[in-house]
């Protein structure tokens, strides 16, 4: 969407009720003013051209010059519990396509993968996914991230479990630094508090990989983790496994059979058929559910 082309919709913002006094108190107005985009002065400015003009308070303020519609867009996110940061505000990486640009051609691609994960496996009383690549470089990650976002966004209460204890990613992604997290948990040297909720979305939380252990493959295979597995599926709609890469080991398996249900990832012009069609093989005869399939472009 060209953000020439907005037309602002807001139904608290009625010609017949005050924008800054709505019995919800979440009109544009009131939250350009709590945001700082306005100060009292200019909103009082934007409440006398907008009855000369017969306008919404939104359309005032930017025919005024006193807000971007970017600053609209971010308001509008908040009143319908869509949130999304400013561009280059540093918060998180700018891989968070879902975070920085919900308009753009990826996000709509995401939300749409989103529907059909929901109608495929979530809403048939799954509540598990595994992310998992053959090799490394092909986007699990970021791909990941992005759902985990995508799912919260809808108002699912959600987990990233970053199961990739031989090179983790998401706690960049998320710039939430080196902490504990599942190897710790696993290990027996971390309780439940490892999960970090992350505020600037509706309902999303992260479980980072923790503190890189010497033998993951063996954390992944006890009897914790498919406790772990079960306490998370009975406290959140949507948990999502970022699995390191088949190739580098056999936790890609372990973390698939324990999820029951895998979402392949491959590379346009990267992976090999070859490669897809063994780790293909290799799920099936463990009983694992291929969800399905997403091709990564970059």
């Amino acid at each position: 969407m060209e953000m020439s082309t907005l037309k602002i919709h807001d139904a608290a913002d009625a010609p017949s009720v005050n924008p800054l006094h709505t019995p919800q108190q979440h009109s544009i107005g009131k939250q350009l003013l709590d945001a700082g985009k306005l100060s009292p002065e200019d909103a009082e400015r934007v409440l006398r051209f907008q009855k000369d003009n017969g306008l919404r308070f939104g359309e005032a303020a930017l025919q005024l010059g006193l807000v971007t519609e970017q600053d609209i867009r971010q308001v509008l996110a908040r009143q319908f519990d869509y949130p999304y940061l400013p561009s280059r505000n540093g918060e998180f990486s700018e891989h968070l396509v879902a975070a920085y640009q919900p308009y753009s051609r990826q996000v709509e691609e995401l939300r749409a993968l989103r529907s059909q994960l929901l109608l495929r496996w979530f809403e048939s009383g799954h509540k598990t996914l595994a992310i998992l690549s053959a090799h490394p470089g092909e986007g699990c990650s970021y791909l990941a991230a992005n759902l985990a976002i995508v799912f919260s966004q809808l108002g699912e209460h959600t987990l990233l479990v970053d199961a990739n204890l031989r090179a983790p990613e998401q706690h960049a992604l998320f710039n939430l630094g080196q902490r504990l997290g599942l190897s710790d948990r696993l290990a027996g040297r971390a309780d439940d508090d490892v999960v970090t909720r992350i505020p600037s979305f509706v309902d999303l939380s992260v479980l980072c990989a923790g503190t890189p252990p010497p033998n993951p493959q063996e954390l992944l295979a006890r009897d914790t983790f498919n406790s772990l597995i079960a306490k998370v599926g009975n406290s959140y709609d949507v948990v999502l496994f970022d699995a390191p890469p088949a190739a580098l080991g056999s936790d890609a398996l372990t973390i698939a059979a324990r999820a029951e249900g895998v979402l392949l990832v491959v590379r346009k012009d990267h992976t090999r058929l070859n490669d897809l069609l063994a780790l293909s093989g290799q799920l099936q005869a463990l009983g694992v559910e291929i969800v399905g399939c997403v091709i990564n472009e970059f």
